[in-house]
């Protein structure tokens, strides 16, 4: 019996190794698996040790994965969206101040201050502004002589020009914009025609002051301009009065959000617009973090905290492309600080077939309008601009120290040039006790040198003698600043004439 015992024991071992072989064995149909298409069961990464089993991930490695996918779709989402929410902002704070849609336009009648918050916005200019909402119908805007500026969407595409680059080219005329899929009869004479895919419009122009009369400026543009419906009229026929709002000092923010409420202001845009404003990728993309048509925007605690986190790392995405770009082309010029924010010469940020997403980022995030001029100046016409946000030694420019910065003589420009400094927060006017938060050249008491040549000072105190060629910063602020060419001449384009750097002063 013993012996027998033994013998099944070995037969049932043997049994269980062929078992064990045949489980193992070679499939008959396989194939040579590179290690390269396989996944590890455990891998450390940024965010986390991921385990997977034959391939499949835990319940842990799943958590992280869909955590991560939510924060990176939220960064997107700021990065993509800053455009579309940038106009809401600005709608939204003009009808703060009374500038109704279809109906009133905001007007500086005292140009503009460091109290309304815009996005680089000058002072020398008389700015008109206004949003159009094309839900209830087709929309007149009539433009008067003279003025310069775009109409761009809901989400800061160009739309048309008005003005002087536009189709009146100067001479003033009548503009219809159309609702995306309008389908009853329209005007087909007297109108410069536009039928944008947006329902929000943004209208911002300029009125050029001359010889310093600004009340002068006002009237040509209050005179000129009308806005209202296409088929509104008062008892007598005509069209209703348009209305309008001095916006000069007035305090109020176009800005939008660094904060969470940034996807709200993105909700607005997405529940305000046609479901395919925009490409379908971007309409799923804000889907992905819970913005879709016709629904609320109602993220659980888990989905809020992730957002709070994606927009404070889209924010240091967005601030760090601006303040400290690596993109050569961002330089004007090999050994100068200066840059442009306005890289690539395309106003859709295109480099042939590829859409230059950094340089996308960093225009809409510093500032505003969006329009084909931008991209096709010429000598002696439009304006030129180039920005510094660091002096000669590569650090950021400072509101407590002094600087001073040389523009060779002679400047070429046709027109004028002129600084205007911005706080680095809100990347809106210099908060100071100076009016305009810069200096121009139509200032009959700034001083150029016998070769036409300007030095310009940036600091809390004026330097001694040099009262009238002086910016005023402050202290604990960090500054940034624009040199604007109007009308620039052929040295600016051949880059034959460079402005110094801005250098500190010890």
């Amino acid at each position: 019996m013993k012996m027998l015992g033994g013998r099944w024991a070995a037969l049932g071992a043997l049994a269980l190794m062929g078992s064990v072989m045949v489980a193992h064995a070679e499939p008959k149909y396989s194939a040579d698996v590179p290690e390269k298409i396989t996944t590890p069961e455990s891998v450390d990464t940024r965010i986390g040790t991921l385990k997977f089993k034959n391939g499949a991930p835990d319940a842990a490695t799943s958590s992280l994965v869909y955590d991560n996918l939510d924060h990176m779709r939220g960064v997107q989402a700021f990065l993509r969206g800053m455009s579309a929410t940038s106009v809401r902002a600005l709608c939204n704070g003009l009808e703060s101040v009374g500038v109704k849609a279809n109906r009133t336009f905001g007007i500086t009648e005292d140009l503009m201050d460091a109290r309304s918050l815009f996005l680089t916005p000058n002072t020398t200019t008389v700015y008109v502004f206004t949003c159009l909402d094309l839900s209830d119908g087709p929309i007149v805007m009539e433009v008067p002589t003279g003025v310069l500026g775009p109409v761009d969407d809901a989400d800061f595409r160009w739309v048309t020009d008005i003005g002087l680059t536009g189709p009146d080219a100067g001479k003033g005329g009548q503009y219809l914009f159309v609702p995306p899929g309008y389908k009853d009869a329209l005007p087909t004479e007297g109108y410069f025609q536009a039928k944008p895919s947006t329902n929000t419009l943004l209208v911002f122009f300029r009125a050029f002051v001359k010889n310093g009369d600004i009340a002068g400026a006002v009237q040509h543009v209050k005179t000129g301009a009308k806005l209202y419906p296409l088929h509104a009229t008062t008892e007598n026929g005509e069209p209703p009065e348009t209305e309008w709002v001095n916006t000069s000092g007035l305090k109020f923010n176009t800005i939008s959000a660094n904060d969470f409420s940034f996807y709200d202001e993105l909700n607005q845009v997405v529940q305000k617009e046609p479901a395919d404003f925009v490409d379908p990728d971007v309409v799923g993309l804000y889907a992905s973090i819970g913005i879709r048509k016709g629904q609320p925007f109602a993220p659980d605690e888990r989905m809020k905290k992730i957002l709070t986190d994606a927009v404070a790392v889209g924010n240091a995405t967005a601030r760090t492309i601006v303040f400290d770009s690596r993109d050569p082309g961002t330089k004007f010029y090999p050994d100068r600080a200066w840059m442009t924010p306005f890289v690539g010469g395309s106003y859709q940020f295109l480099d042939g077939a590829a859409r230059l997403l950094n340089a996308r980022t960093m225009f809409f995030y510093f500032a505003t309008g969006i329009t084909p001029a931008m991209s096709m100046a010429k000598v002696g016409s439009g304006s030129a601009y180039a920005g510094a946000v660091k002096d000669s030694n590569g650090a950021y420019l400072d509101g407590g120290k002094t600087y001073k910065v040389t523009l060779p003589g002679p400047i070429p420009a046709k027109d004028f040039w002129s600084f205007v400094v911005y706080d680095n927060e809100t990347r809106s006017l210099l908060e100071t006790d100076q009016k305009f938060a810069g200096v121009d050249s139509n200032d009959p008491k700034l001083k150029l040198a016998a070769d036409g040549s300007a030095t310009v000072w940036f600091g809390p105190k004026a330097p001694e003698g040099q009262e009238s060629n002086w910016v005023q910063t402050t202290p604990g602020k960090g500054w940034n600043v624009l040199l604007r060419l109007y009308g620039p001449l052929e040295p600016w384009f051949d880059k034959s004439w460079k402005p110094g750097d801005i250098e500190l002063v010890k």
